[in-house]
């Protein structure tokens, strides 16, 4: 497994090269070199698995590269391309997957997207095939999230649905409202993407890389950041996917002309570190013999989710050429294909002190389950554990000693080379099992806050006739938050301070301060940085 895993990665890089920049729509990216050191399961490309048998077309639509291909995988017709779309399943074990298509003969082919219909279809397995059931109505790029009451919302471009349930002959088309908070709305609001928060709220990031929340899921969404949270790299950043996890938050963004995926970690959905190597690339569908279904093009991804929040499927909306290229009543068209994942393990220190160079023994529990016995199934001295900085490339803390706890396995590492700083939120662990297949996870750190209190500010407005600064300062975090010293900065200098008393959840706080001198003009770009205990929790520059 080992072996295949790297040979996965290296068909993967040769993929890339394949239809290359002599197309308008694909440029190669240069890799960091120290991308070659990294090890199997440092990269979330790695978690892909093969995909389940199923019936291999033969002489069906497809250049040559996907004529093989499971026809039985995700859902696919001769008549109609599709698109997007994500999956949600019911207690009576169905699948529902929500996908938008359109004719394949459409007189623009695959540009006839703009007009293209949301179908609901069903299955009772994961990965398909799916049957269209029923149509919702038109849009493009749905996402499918269930509300805490039980209603289905369906997002597309410009607005969602809603129905009372996944089977509902009747879907009510609304709009969300928007409220950017004197924040910049980054690239428009399209591609949205959810992620439920703990308690059923929902986080949102736009395809433009802001992030927003929302009480309810419905109710007026309310943009926290004034820059995109994406990868400080060259890409045209598209297809966001985000989710939550009983641990952390997660995000694969897509450089759609590069035709490279990267992949991000958060603890409170605002602030987010990148892991090194592809989240995924052309190449990553491939069946148990080892061949691979070389679709030109994977976009808008989405996760399927376990009852701990771990992504266990992937499915993504793929094609066989260049989009331009899909003509009508050609040989050429899209589908959406399911690619199953390696889920990783459920992880906890047991440490109660924030661990840093001076800790000598890392307890970690490495809990059992269905179908995985830690005492038994994992190849002890394989294991690495601490910061992904460190275990991605094969270093971090050994194994020294293990011990039984009821079905869960204890492991204690040597506390050398963790790499774990104070802002470490889930160090890593990487190693595989006793047959060769990747084991990895991350693990729950007793000591952190995983709902932090989020506080975040409006523009200063100025009083000219009280001589005085407002400033509203909102908590969207999911704890009451201490309080919090607020400066407001004008063109580098320090222009008034106060302090906001502890607000609950949700809660608001308008704060009078006296400036140091009168402001000339309105929406002037001010600078007001939050700091809480010492550590800064927002810094914001309001443009003018």
């Amino acid at each position: 497994m080992k072996k295949n895993i790297a040979t996965k990665i290296l068909l993967g890089l040769s993929v890339l090269a394949y239809s290359t920049s002599t197309y308008a729509q694909t440029v190669e990216r240069e890799r960091p070199a120290e991308w070659q050191q990294l090890v199997p399961g440092a990269r979330f490309m790695d978690r892909f698995l093969a995909m389940p048998e199923g019936t291999q077309g033969k002489q069906t639509w497809g250049t040559d590269s996907v004529q093989n291909r499971y026809t039985d995988n995700g859902i696919e017709l001769p008549d109609i391309s599709f698109w997007g779309g994500n999956i949600l399943q019911t207690p009576d074990k169905r699948y529902h997957l929500y996908v938008c298509g359109w004719p394949e003969n459409s007189p623009k082919g695959h540009m006839f997207w703009s007009n293209s219909t949301v179908f609901h279809a069903t299955s009772d397995k994961l990965t398909g095939p799916y049957h269209i059931q029923n149509s919702i109505g038109k849009g493009h790029n749905p996402e499918a999230f269930r509300l805490d009451d039980g209603r289905i919302v369906v997002y597309v471009i410009d607005g969602y649905y809603i129905a009372t349930n996944e089977d509902s002959p009747i879907w009510y088309y609304q709009k969300f409202d928007f409220d950017p908070r004197d924040r910049p709305i980054i690239e428009g609001l399209s591609n949205l993407t959810f992620a439920r928060r703990q308690d059923g709220s929902r986080l949102m990031v736009c395809r433009g890389g802001g992030v927003w929340i929302s009480r309810d899921g419905i109710s007026p969404y309310r943009q926290l950041t004034g820059k995109r949270v994406y990868p400080a790299v060259e890409g045209k950043f598209e297809d966001p996917v985000v989710w939550k996890d009983s641990l952390q938050y997660h995000l694969i963004v897509n450089d759609w002309l590069g035709r490279i995926a990267y992949y991000q970690r958060s603890k409170d959905g605002i602030h987010w570190v990148t892991e090194q190597g592809e989240a995924y690339m052309p190449g990553v569908s491939f069946h148990r013999d080892g061949e691979i279904e070389h679709w030109f093009k994977y976009e808008r991804p989405k996760v399927f989710q376990d009852h701990n929040g771990r992504a266990i499927q992937m499915n993504f909306a793929v094609i066989d050429t260049i989009k331009w290229n899909d003509l009508p009543g050609d040989r050429h068209s899209s589908k959406n294909i399911c690619i199953p994942l390696n889920k990783g393990i459920l992880l906890s220190v047991l440490n109660t002190r924030p661990i840093d160079d001076s800790t000598r023994r890392i307890e970690v529990r490495i809990q059992a389950e269905s179908g995985f016995n830690p005492q038994t199934d994992i190849d002890i001295q394989s294991l690495r554990f601490g910061a992904y900085t460190e275990v991605n490339y094969g270093r971090g803390c050994l194994p020294v000693k293990t011990r039984k706890d009821g079905k869960d396995l204890i492991v204690t590492f040597d506390g050398k080379g963790s790499g774990i700083t104070p802002d470490e939120f889930a160090p890593k662990l990487i190693g595989h099992t006793t047959k060769g297949e990747l084991l990895f996870g991350y693990a729950y750190l007793p000591y952190v806050n995983y709902t932090p209190a989020l506080l975040s500010a409006r523009r200063p407005q100025y009083d000219s006739s009280q001589g005085t600064l407002k400033v509203k300062v909102e908590n969207f975090g999911l704890s009451t938050s201490q309080p919090a010293e607020v400066e407001v900065r004008l063109n580098d200098k320090t222009i008034a301070r106060g302090t906001v008393e502890s607000l609950e959840p949700y809660g608001v706080s308008e704060l009078i301060l006296p400036p140091s001198f009168h402001p000339d003009g309105d929406n002037l770009p001010y600078e007001v940085i939050i700091r809480s205990g010492g550590i800064e929790m927002e810094r914001h520059t309001f443009l003018q």
